[in-house]
């Protein structure tokens, strides 16, 4: 278990008007230092299915797709202790300023991607927020259970909100 804080900046811009908060970056993600970079997490593969697009393997893309589609990445927590990239590890939690991205932002919608992010969203983000938000399946390689047509179905309510 270690005491790990956020090495990268949330992904946004003004006119973002989706929010999508995961948990906290995976091992992978620290070292690319974007986004859901693991190559078995689903994530990317879930938008391009939703999207009817495809997104490179490059941050740039990625990053190109997002404002295309007006939006953001973040993750609910700042800074925990936690056992390589393992949500269940999660303890000694301290929480992203979430608020302060939505008043720069249009944010109307936000969405957690799994049930910890849900969690944690709602204890800590939601009483300052005052902003629901949707919880999706997680796109986590741990996650294999659910079918990935039942993900994509799952994360269709993003392109709806559009």
């Amino acid at each position: 278990m270690a005491r790990v804080n956020h090495s990268f900046p949330p992904f946004y811009e003004q006119d973002s008007e989706i929010l999508i908060l995961g948990s906290f970056p995976s091992v992978k993600s620290r070292e690319l230092g974007f986004y859901y970079m693991h190559k078995q997490n689903r994530f990317w593969k879930i938008l391009e299915s939703v999207f009817n697009t495809t997104i490179g393997d490059d941050i740039s893309s990625k990053k190109e797709f997002l404002k295309n589609n007006h939006i953001a990445l973040w993750d609910v927590i700042k800074s925990c202790n936690i056992k390589g990239s393992s949500d269940s590890s999660i303890t000694k939690v301290i929480p992203n300023n979430i608020n302060k991205l939505i008043k720069e932002t249009n944010i109307k919608y936000i969405f957690t991607t799994g049930k910890k992010a849900h969690e944690l969203y709602n204890k800590y983000i939601l009483p300052k927020t005052h902003i629901e938000a949707t919880c999706l399946y997680s796109p986590s390689p741990a996650n294999c259970a659910i079918p990935f047509a039942k993900i994509v179905e799952n994360y269709q309510v993003i392109n709806k909100k559009k």
